[in-house]
């Protein structure tokens, strides 16, 4: 099976996906000529053409807004937003049209649109580039929220989410792009809702999702060497939120850690934790630790933004808590 990294995975579902339907067409700032601010549309521009590939004003509402109007019509819009954090620029096309027209139409729309961003810290790029405000998103009915962890993931859900006849806020962390997995060469989705085991384990459940599962797959190869066994759970999708592996796992082993980038103050984490005490309480022996970003603005210096947001050593300090 070909390894390849997650920008070059991102990348081959897109071009994939354009050459088999040729209703799908890619819009955003700089995603033509210049080939993407991260190069995953690099070639599209001459392979594709103008009426494909389309170069946006830097007006995000604007990006969003004219996709709407596209899937309505009956394309199949991929837009492009640089970064998630000038994603807040287009809320109310995204959380009030794109989540929202099939419903209060009826069902006479259908909105195909794919929306993906860049979000996640790590870049020394100030409190303004560096949110993870993916919990934000997945608060929304009516839209879908991915967000891969993997290349194979990457690849098969993007081919999913593109397919899908609903909205779908598809997140990418920066941090990720270099990452390599192995990513099947055949035509295939991954389906969008399911939650994977990605490590199997018996002592404690680790979930997580996006870079904090190879974190996570980090901390538990090290605790491995100490005896410890940790099961790692991907969400793989924030909405709809598949909890039935987590729980299952959690009543083997009893203990839980939930490993988030973004801030842990009504994140993802709080959300699963609840979930999990609601549908598996009697079987926790310790209480459910969660792991997240200190509540700070991410800093520019380097060393105080990698101290607020979670590390390694942080996940495996708190497993051994919860053991």
């Amino acid at each position: 099976m070909p390894v390849m990294t997650m920008r070059e995975a991102i990348s081959q579902a897109l071009w994939e996906e354009m050459e088999r339907d040729p209703n799908v067409f890619i819009m955003g700032e700089e995603v033509g000529v210049w080939g993407g601010t991260y190069a995953v549309t690099k070639g599209f521009y001459d392979h594709f053409g103008p009426e494909r590939v389309r170069d946006t004003p830097i007006s995000e509402g604007v990006i969003v807004g004219a996709a709407n109007g596209a899937a309505m019509a009956g394309l199949r819009p991929v837009a492009e937003l640089m970064t998630i954090n000038f994603a807040f620029l287009a809320m109310d096309q995204i959380v009030n049209h794109s989540a929202k027209l099939h419903f209060m139409f009826g069902g006479q729309f259908n909105l195909p649109i794919v929306i993906r961003a860049v979000g996640g810290g790590g870049r020394q790029l100030g409190a303004t580039h560096s949110q993870t405000p993916d919990v934000v998103f997945a608060h929304f009915p009516g839209l879908k929220v991915v967000a891969p962890g993997t290349p194979h993931d990457a690849k098969g859900l993007l081919k999913a989410a593109i397919r899908t006849d609903d909205p779908v806020m598809f997140i990418e962390n920066a941090t990720l792009y270099q990452t390599r997995g192995e990513v099947p060469e055949d035509d295939y989705i991954e389906p969008i809702g399911v939650s994977k085991i990605q490590r199997s384990g018996e002592d404690v459940t680790i979930v997580s999702y996006s870079k904090m599962l190879q974190t996570s797959l980090q901390a538990a190869d090290l605790l491995s060497k100490e005896g410890i066994d940790a099961e790692v759970v991907d969400l793989r999708t924030l909405r709809p939120l598949d909890m039935d592996p987590i729980v299952q796992s959690f009543k083997r082993t009893n203990r839980a850690v939930i490993v988030e980038e973004g801030w842990g103050t009504y994140g993802i984490g709080a959300e699963i934790a609840a979930r999990l005490y609601e549908q598996a309480f009697d079987y926790a022996d310790a209480p459910i630790v969660r792991v997240a970003q200190k509540d700070v603005p991410l800093a520019y210096n380097e060393t105080l933004e990698k101290l607020a947001l979670p590390q390694v050593n942080d996940v495996i300090r708190s497993v051994k808590e919860v053991l």
